[in-house]
């Protein structure tokens, strides 16, 4: 399974962008896809995840309300739609599927800058 993000970019503090995730590949062996987040200095955290089949969601704490997550089967994509953005949002945004087997593949990350 190959992952290419796009969509990240600068924005001021309130403003929204949305990132998608395409998917190629063996996309049939997905199970569920996510998207992660790395701020300098600091670990990566899980954003949010959503089932491939199901389209079941859900959100770390800090951007529930703000962020929503789906994906398009049809198109092997995952978009984050990213809303009122905090600088806190700052990072490298990368999208991840868990696959069958216990597999993992992850994109090469884009950027996210969110300025007070």
């Amino acid at each position: 399974v190959q992952l290419v993000e796009s969509g990240g970019g600068s924005v001021q503090a309130g403003g929204s962008l949305r990132l998608s995730c395409v998917a190629s590949g063996s996309t049939f062996s997905i199970n569920a896809m996510g998207w992660y987040r790395q701020a300098p200095g600091k670990s990566r955290e899980l954003v949010a995840a959503i089932t491939w089949g199901g389209g079941i969601a859900d959100y770390t704490d800090s951007v529930k309300g703000r962020f929503t997550i789906s994906r398009d089967n049809a198109k092997n994509t995952m978009y984050l739609q990213m809303n009122t953005l905090k600088p806190e949002d700052t990072a490298v945004y990368y999208c991840n599927a868990y696959a069958r087997f216990q597999r993992e593949y992850w994109g090469q990350g884009t950027q996210v800058t969110v300025s007070s």
